[in-house]
């Protein structure tokens, strides 16, 4: 093995095999934030902007990519998530996405928690980009990280 868990001795492309792991309860917070003009802003706070509700649509839309995630990332395991939660907080400059997201299993869910932000903060801006076509997603990255052989994991400040 060269110590890649993705490739075989070979160096071809492999799913892990998680058969002989121990379910263990995970969670995976991740975050992002996505940066828009101040009249843009006001609209998504107030809930008029012109395609409707944007952070509704956000959180359906974070959920489903979390529960698509095994589809979307190559070689990621398709996972029975327990829960997956998609929140939103109003910054100065824009809104802010965590999602966090849980299961019982032999695998991570971090891939989860983070394609939730990204297809979260995407859908913002689609449903806002007639009013911004300058907004900017950023910083998306795993907060932390409990469960499994590693333990837990915090990301540094």
């Amino acid at each position: 093995m060269n110590g890649l868990t993705h490739l075989d001795s070979g160096g071809t492309a492999r799913m892990v095999d998680v058969g002989a792991k121990a379910e263990t309860h995970r969670v995976a917070i991740a975050q992002g934030s996505i940066r828009m003009n101040p009249a843009t802003l006001a609209a998504v706070r107030e809930g008029n902007a012109p395609k409707g509700d944007v952070l509704g649509a956000a959180r359906i839309a974070g959920i489903m990519a979390a529960k698509k995630t095994g589809e979307l990332i190559p070689l990621c395991h398709p996972l029975a998530l327990d829960a997956v939660n998609v929140d939103f907080a109003f910054t100065g400059t824009g809104v802010e996405c965590t999602a966090t997201a849980s299961l019982t299993g032999k695998t991570g869910i971090e891939m989860e928690a983070l394609t939730a932000v990204s297809v979260a903060l995407l859908t913002v801006y689609d449903m806002a980009k007639a009013l911004d076509k300058g907004m900017v997603i950023e910083g998306i990255r795993l907060i932390e990280k409990r469960g499994g052989k590693s333990g837990t994991w915090v990301a540094p400040e």
